[in-house]
């Protein structure tokens, strides 16, 4: 009989921490943070990484364990989470996989050996922009988001310029990182997934708003700045790609001021929730709830003691 696990997926913004420390103190769980940002230390404000309070009270591992000038990819968190799933298991308790980087649970259920699906839409508007930039612009692109991938595609190659740059857009994943990151999915677990969807839309883009305005308040810049006095680390390394730290670093450097960084960091962060959303709905097996309803616990747990019984 396989071992039994919980994923407890959704967007940014749902509300995933409360729910997994909620589920904690109902099932004899212990919480695996799923967060690609979360890893890297003095990412803070930014990440909405619980307060230090919390984590002593409800403890979430693989929290804090790179530095920010660090990589961490998809295949280590495999190989993280699975050290500390047997772990837990050992304890006799069970693993809570919490967070919003979807590629992390993929890479854990299913593997990451295939790349994304082609994309239609995103390959007609590469064209389109290729046809008033060119394919040399284009690769430039590509330089600045996945520097691996353009090494070995030749400026006019129009048609790996085009694919590498349809798998960042679509999933928001550099090409050399899927590449990289082959990793054969856990097969000895029974995943449990839960999906936090919030409905309709414009409630969660008002939470991400007030979200980002309570990180500004908290000081996110100060945060960032602090961060680029770190003699090591670049607005290139992944860890400065995450949603808010790219644009603020960007307003650091003079390139707009604090209101167009703010537009700018609200809008991709909906981009990504909106790929976190299509992701999501993808998944199979899934209990989907709206974080926003009463009883939106209950019935979790109620799905939960169904199944872990």
């Amino acid at each position: 009989m396989k071992r039994r696990a919980v994923l407890l997926m959704g967007p940014t913004a749902a509300g995933k921490t409360g729910f997994a420390i909620g589920l904690s103190k109902r099932f004899p769980c212990d919480i695996i943070s799923v967060d690609s940002a979360l890893v890297y230390r003095g990412m803070d404000i930014g990440t909405a990484k619980p307060d230090a309070a919390t984590l002593e009270r409800t403890p979430h591992r693989l929290i804090d364990i790179r530095d920010p000038e660090e990589s961490y990819s998809a295949g280590d968190f495999v190989r993280d989470a699975c050290c500390e799933m047997d772990a837990i298991f050992a304890r006799g308790r069970i693993p809570l996989l919490a967070g919003g980087t979807m590629m992390y649970f993929r890479a854990l259920t299913r593997g990451i050996a295939e790349l994304p699906g082609a994309d239609q839409a995103v390959r007609a508007a590469i064209d389109a922009e290729a046809e008033n930039r060119g394919w040399p612009a284009m690769h430039a692109e590509l330089q600045t988001i996945d520097a691996d991938a353009a090494r070995r595609i030749e400026p006019n190659d129009r048609q790996r310029i085009q694919r590498a740059l349809e798998v960042y857009r679509s999933s928001g994943t550099p090409l050399s990182e899927w590449q990289r990151d082959s990793a054969p999915a856990r097969s000895d677990v029974d995943y449990l997934k839960i999906g936090l969807d919030v409905e309709p839309r414009g409630l969660l883009h008002g939470r991400i708003a007030g979200r980002l305005d309570d990180m500004l308040a908290a000081g996110f810049v100060d945060e960032v700045r602090r961060l680029r006095k770190r003699p090591r680390l670049t607005a290139d390394h992944p860890s400065m790609r995450a949603v808010g730290y790219r644009q603020f670093w960007q307003h650091l450097e003079g390139a707009f001021d604090l209101t167009e960084a703010r537009d700018r960091a609200l809008y991709a962060t909906r981009q990504l929730a909106k790929r976190q959303i299509t992701w999501l709905r993808s998944e199979t097996g899934i209990l989907t709830v709206d974080p926003l309803e009463a009883g939106a616990i209950d019935a979790i747990s109620t799905f939960l003691a169904r199944s872990l019984c």
